[in-house]
């Protein structure tokens, strides 16, 4: 009995992940609703006193893994007060996946072949967890990623998310939001920037530019590949 239990278990872990093994949204409504919960819960962190900030929520990648395993959850009022949410979107939730109720447990991002963990950095998140799409930010879809990589700096590579446009204050523009994370005794900020400021950045390096060396491009999330 024991065994069948462990071969049905195993079975539909297998059948919820995707020809490489990873998980994956099938469907396009389930694909848009994740895509709509993480741009929102990442962009309303923005707004959020520092004091409220999640724990994790400390450089950029803890942004964006917070924002990930939060838009699998489900939304019902005990959570939105665990997370201080000035405001609750009517987004549906995402039907295939109800974190922590997952194919791999509590391990959401891979971090080596076959290996997953609860924990992933900027660079795990872009080699692992994402693919390229392009070097043009003009390609980029809500939810996708945007990677840099400066060296020098003691943490050399740094992700964005892509808004577009934005959710808590709608308006014509598009957005990214990211954390700049510490830097010494400055424990960072989130800061949420128009694309059309980004591109002006007085910093060139910034800029998320096909010309930039330091900026590695658009990325997309394994979890919403279309097909197999």
């Amino acid at each position: 009995m024991i065994r069948l239990i462990r071969w049905v278990a195993g079975f539909a872990a297998a059948v919820a992940l995707g020809a490489e093994g990873e998980p994956r949204l099938d469907t396009p409504e389930d694909r848009t609703a994740f895509v709509r919960w993480f741009t929102f819960l990442a962009e309303v962190q923005y707004f959020q006193p520092p004091e409220d900030l999640p724990p994790e929520v400390s450089d950029c990648a803890g942004l964006i893994r917070f924002a990930y395993r939060e838009a699998l959850r489900r939304h019902d009022g005990a959570w939105a007060a665990e997370l201080r949410l000035p405001l609750v979107p009517p987004i549906p939730p995402v039907n295939k996946y109800r974190y922590p109720l997952w194919p791999l447990g509590a391990n959401l991002f891979r971090v080596a072949p076959g290996c997953y963990a609860q924990f992933a950095d900027a660079r795990t998140l872009r080699r692992y967890n994402t693919h390229f799409i392009s070097r043009r930010i003009e390609d980029a879809r809500p939810g996708d990623l945007l990677f840099f990589e400066q060296s020098g700096q003691k943490l050399p590579f740094h992700a964005m998310i892509y808004l577009g446009r934005s959710q808590v204050e709608p308006g014509p523009g598009q957005w990214v939001v990211y954390h700049t994370g510490p830097s010494g005794r400055d424990r960072g900020e989130i800061r949420r920037s128009s694309v059309a400021e980004l591109v002006a950045h007085p910093l060139p390096q910034w800029r998320p530019l096909a010309g930039n060396v330091n900026f590695g491009g658009v990325y997309r999330w394994n979890l919403l590949r279309e097909g197999n």
